[in-house]
C-alpha cells in the first residue's frame, strides 16, 4: 500500500537549504582543483626579450705616469655607470651591453729631490660603449644563479684634465693667487728655492687647496693644443648573481686599454718638460651593479591544456541502466531500459503515488489516494481489511487509524463527557478528559497490581485515549 503526495514540512525545508549550501561549497573548491589540473607551466622555448637596465656604482683608479701611492682597485676616485643590456641568442649565452660613464681620474707624486717631479692632476672622464659579454652557461647542466662573465668591447672617451698649481685664498676681500713651489724640506712656499726667494720677506708656507684650477694643456711641453678626446677597449670580468628571474646583481673589474698618453699629460712625445714613457694612459673601474629586467617575456607559460590528465572511476562515468545518468548520480541505477527518468535518473511519476509510471496502471490516481503496488486506487473497505488488528497500530500508520470507521475504533467519534465508568477512576483531576500523564500511571499500577483493570481493559483505553 502507498501514499501520494505528502508535504514536506519544515524540518525538511532547513534540511534541503543546508544540502544546497554545501554542494555549492563543494562545487567551489572543485572549480579550483579542475583549474590546477588543467593548468600546466612550460618553459618559454621563443621567448622575447627586451632590454635590461643596470645602474653601477665604483671606483676608478689611474695607471698613467702620474699615479698616487698605495693605489689599489678600491682606492681612487668615484664613478657611476649606467648600462643597457639585450640577450643576443634564445639560449641567453651572450649578451650586448650599451653602456655610459662618468666619473674622475686623478693622480698625484711628490719628488723631494727635483721640483718638477711634484705632479697632480684631475680629469673629468665620460665614456660611451658597446661590448659583448659572455656567461659561460652552456658549460652548466643544471641551472645556477651564480654565473662568471667576460665581455670586451669598444668605447669612446673624452677627458678634461687640470692641475692644481696655485692657492687661492679670499684675504679681507682681495682674492691672493700664490703659486705652489715644492721644497726639497718637503714644504710648500709661495716662492722658489732659490737665495732671492729665501730672503724675501713675503715668503710663507703654503697648503694645497685640491681645487683644480689650471688647464694642463696651459704647460706647453712641446705636444701642443692636443686633442682630449681618445678610443679605449675595455675588458670586462665578474660574477653575477640571479637574484631572481628578472633582477640581476653584478660585481666586476673592467681594465680600460686606452690609446691616449696624453690624459696626465706626461707624454714620450712631450719635448720639454717632463718626458713620459710609451705606455698609454689606462685606469680600471671596480664596480656593483643591479640589473632590472622589467618588459622581457617569462621564462615559463601557463599553458591551459584541452583534456586534463585526470585518473577516473569508470565505475562513477558508467551508466549501466542507460538513461542518460551517470551510475555515480544516478538514484535509480536499475531503471528498465527505454523508461523515462527524471533528472535524478528515476522513473516518471506523473501522479506522484509512489508507482511509476511505467508500472502505473491508473496513472491519473486521485490526490491522497492509497494505492496498491500496481497504483490502483484502494477503497475504505480493502485499506481496512489490510490492517492487523492484533497488532499495535505503527506510528505511519496512526492518521490511517483515526480515519477509520467505528467498526475499528467505537471510540471513534466518542465526546469527552462520554468517559466510560471504569476509567473515570482514570480522570485523576475530573477535568473529563484522560491525559496521557494519567494514562501512564494507569498502566503502571497495572503492573503492579494496583489498578482493577485488566489487559484487555488497558487495550481499550489506550484506544480511547487516542479516540478523545
Amino acid at each position: 500500500m502507498k501514499r501520494a503526495k505528502h508535504k514536506i514540512g519544515i524540518p525538511a525545508i532547513l534540511l534541503l537549504a543546508l544540502s544546497v549550501s554545501v554542494s555549492a561549497q563543494v562545487q567551489v573548491g572543485d572549480v579550483g582543483s579542475i583549474d590546477d589540473m588543467i593548468n600546466i607551466e612550460v618553459d618559454n622555448l621563443n621567448p622575447v626579450y627586451k632590454p635590461v637596465m643596470g645602474v653601477g656604482y665604483g671606483v676608478f683608479s689611474y695607471f698613467g705616469e702620474v699615479r698616487n701611492e698605495n693605489q689599489s682597485p678600491l682606492n681612487g676616485t668615484y664613478g657611476y655607470k649606467v648600462n643597457l643590456a639585450t640577450f643576443l641568442d634564445n639560449k641567453q649565452y651572450f649578451r650586448a651591453n650599451f653602456f655610459f660613464m662618468q666619473g674622475i681620474l686623478s693622480g698625484a707624486e711628490r719628488d723631494y729631490s727635483d721640483p718638477m717631479g711634484n705632479l697632480n692632476f684631475e680629469s673629468k672622464i665620460m665614456l660611451f660603449g658597446i661590448n659583448l659579454n659572455y656567461d659561460f652557461d652552456n658549460f652548466y647542466k643544471t641551472y645556477r644563479r651564480v654565473h662568471p662573465f667576460i665581455s670586451v668591447g669598444f668605447e669612446t672617451l673624452t677627458f678634461n684634465s687640470k692641475v692644481d698649481s696655485f692657492s687661492i685664498q679670499e684675504v679681507e676681500g682681495v682674492t691672493q693667487r700664490d703659486q705652489y713651489y715644492y721644497w726639497p724640506d718637503g714644504t710648500i712656499r709661495n716662492l722658489p728655492n732659490t737665495p732671492a726667494g729665501r730672503a724675501d720677506p713675503e715668503l710663507k708656507y703654503l697648503q694645497r687647496d685640491y681645487v683644480y684650477e689650471t688647464n694642463l694643456r696651459d704647460n706647453d711641453w712641446g705636444m701642443g693644443n692636443y686633442p682630449q678626446y681618445s678610443f679605449a677597449i675595455p675588458v670586462d670580468v665578474g660574477i653575477d648573481f640571479w637574484l631572481s628571474n628578472r633582477v640581476l646583481f653584478r660585481v666586476g673589474t673592467t681594465y680600460h686599454f686606452t690609446f691616449s698618453d696624453n690624459i696626465d699629460h706626461v707624454s714620450a712625445g712631450n719635448t720639454s718638460g717632463i718626458i713620459g714613457d710609451s705606455r698609454k694612459d689606462d685606469f680600471m673601474y671596480t664596480y656593483a651593479s643591479m640589473h632590472l629586467d622589467l618588459f622581457s617575456d617569462k621564462k615559463t607559460l601557463l599553458v591551459q591544456k584541452l583534456f586534463a590528465d585526470v585518473d577516473l572511476d569508470l565505475t562513477l562515468i558508467g551508466d549501466e541502466d542507460n538513461d542518460g545518468y551517470m551510475d555515480g548520480w544516478d538514484q535509480c541505477p536499475g531503471t528498465p531500459f527505454a523508461v523515462q527518468t527524471d533528472t535524478t535518473g528515476c522513473p516518471l511519476d506523473d501522479d506522484i503515488d509512489g508507482v511509476p509510471n511505467f508500472m502505473d496502471d491508473e496513472p491519473y490516481s486521485r490526490y491522497g489516494a492509497y494505492v496498491d503496488d500496481r497504483g490502483v486506487e484502494l477503497t475504505e473497505d480493502q485499506v481496512i481489511a489490510m490492517l492487523d488488528m492484533t497488532a499495535a497500530v505503527n506510528r505511519r500508520d496512526v492518521d490511517l487509524y483515526l480515519r477509520t470507521p467505528s467498526s475499528y475504533s467505537k471510540y471513534q467519534n466518542i465526546t469527552a463527557d462520554e468517559i466510560p465508568e471504569k476509567f473515570s477512576k482514570v480522570d485523576e483531576d475530573g477535568d473529563g478528559y484522560i491525559s496521557f500523564d494519567e494514562i501512564l500511571d494507569e498502566i503502571d499500577d497495572f503492573f503492579d497490581f494496583d489498578s482493577n483493570l485488566n489487559s484487555e481493559d488497558i487495550y481499550e483505553l489506550n484506544n480511547f485515549f487516542f479516540a478523545q
